[in-house]
């Protein structure tokens, strides 16, 4: 089994100053180690008792063409380049201290602030990362066209789709996310904005700081900028920028595919705000639940007495509990070291459906056998009606399996009620007819 990724912070402070895009103020920013579960807080060194914010999803305030984080009254404005800098670069915990309201916007992209935490450096700490990995497909739309949807993967990939007004400027990208793929093909694209627009943001009292050094404009079928178009697809590579800046809110790492079509800072965040309330329910029901053992249940060497099944087909580790002459509860402990995992979704591990009603089917045998007080005659698997399998069981669960004898005729014929349950919630059930013979 493979080493669990560790979780990274700056090897030491460093710092640039330069201007705001909106305030178009002077601010200076510098990046601080932080301790492992920090996480990626901004302090406001130029406000009294130098006030710090959490950067997530929770704290997110407003996202009109930038991303703005606060608690109370403090805020900071325009946080998504320097998020996806130090997120896609694998920096997890860190203080981004500013002495303004808004962090320098240096040429439009994230490039200045992957240029200082190449100084900064990047050192590993002794804890293991937190991941949020997508189970089931999850998206979010808006009524402005927007979709953003989030597929099961076991690395972190963007597929992003960008179209201007009336479709101009369309562009496609889809990449997995790396710091060297990053560094490479993201962080040097610029934002941009669309010529109408200009007027809007500026009655708005924002972009005081733009420039044709620091922004992109499009007008019409014409691009403008101090410099050409560092790629053909400048506009959907800052897209992807944005998405991972406003996903860094999330406050784990994402392993799953987002498949993004027009998207924007408002849709990227309906999509934290999911991942975000999703990682709490999982956390709500991931207790620890305790393994019994002695006269309540049968340990590994009693199933095997009674299962003629061995490795790798045994499926029940032990069984916890008797609750009456009818149930019981078996448990098995899924590891990343299954034999299935290694040709069933290779590179995406995840419990075959087959498995776990084989699961279910020895538990129920074992239930069985106990009630009919022999061992002396095997059980046959006859058939599996109404099975379901609602969840994906993964490598480190801990799938506890549930049998209940509803039928019965003589001792040759049997059929039980089956369910497996992970975290509290059911992933799969069935009912089993079984037929015993003698050995």
């Amino acid at each position: 089994m493979a080493a669990p990724e560790l979780q990274q912070t700056v090897g030491k402070i460093a710092g640039f100053t330069g201007t705001a895009l909106h305030t178009g103020e002077k601010a200076t920013l510098r990046l601080h180690p932080a301790p492992v579960d920090h996480g990626i807080k901004f302090k406001r060194k130029d406000l009294q008792d130098e006030p710090t914010i959490d950067a997530k999803v929770e704290n997110l305030k407003t996202v009109e063409r930038a991303t703005t984080i606060g608690e109370g009254s403090v805020r900071v404005h325009t946080v998504e380049h320097v998020l996806a800098a130090l997120w896609a670069m694998g920096v997890d915990n860190a203080i981004v201290e500013m002495d303004a309201n808004e962090p320098p916007i240096g040429d439009g992209s994230a490039q200045a602030y992957v240029d200082l935490i190449r100084k900064a450096g990047v050192v590993a700490q002794d804890e293991p990362r937190k991941f949020f990995g997508a189970r089931d497909t999850m998206h979010v739309q808006s009524k402005t066209g927007a979709l953003l949807v989030l597929l099961p993967d076991d690395k972190f990939r963007i597929s992003c789709t960008q179209a201007g007004p009336n479709n101009k400027f369309t562009q496609f990208l889809s990449m997995e996310i790396t710091p060297s793929a990053f560094e490479r093909e993201i962080a040097p694209a610029r934002t941009f904005v669309y010529y109408e627009d200009v007027k809007p943001l500026m009655d708005k009292n924002l972009i005081k700081g733009g420039s044709l050094e620091n922004a992109i404009v499009v007008r019409g079928e014409a691009v403008l900028s101090k410099e050409p178009l560092r790629f053909a697809d400048e506009f959907v590579r800052h897209k992807i920028l944005d998405i991972i800046g406003d996903l860094a809110l999330v406050g784990r790492r994402i392993r799953g595919h987002v498949i993004a079509v027009k998207p924007g800072h408002a849709s990227n965040a309906d999509l934290a705000r999911l991942i975000a309330r999703e990682q709490t329910r999982r956390s709500a029901v991931a207790v620890s639940r305790p393994i019994p053992s002695g006269d309540g249940g049968l340990d590994t060497d009693q199933v095997m007495q009674i299962l003629p099944h061995r490795f790798p087909f045994l499926m029940v580790d032990r069984i916890i509990s008797f609750d009456t002459e009818t149930k019981c509860v078996g448990v098995k402990t899924v590891t990343i070291n299954e034999p299935f995992f290694q040709g069933h979704f290779p590179g995406h591990p995840v419990m075959p459906g087959v498995m776990q009603v084989e699961a279910m089917a020895q538990v129920a045998s074992i239930l069985l056998f106990k009630l009919a007080k022999t061992t002396s005659r095997i059980g046959y698997f006859m058939s599996a009606d109404e099975v379901k399998f609602r969840k994906p069981v993964l490598p480190g669960d801990t799938m506890f399996v549930h049998a209940e004898i509803t039928k019965s005729r003589g001792e040759r014929l049997a059929k039980a009620k089956c369910h497996c349950v992970v975290n509290d919630a059911i992933v799969s059930e069935g009912e089993l007819m079984f037929t015993f013979l003698d050995k």
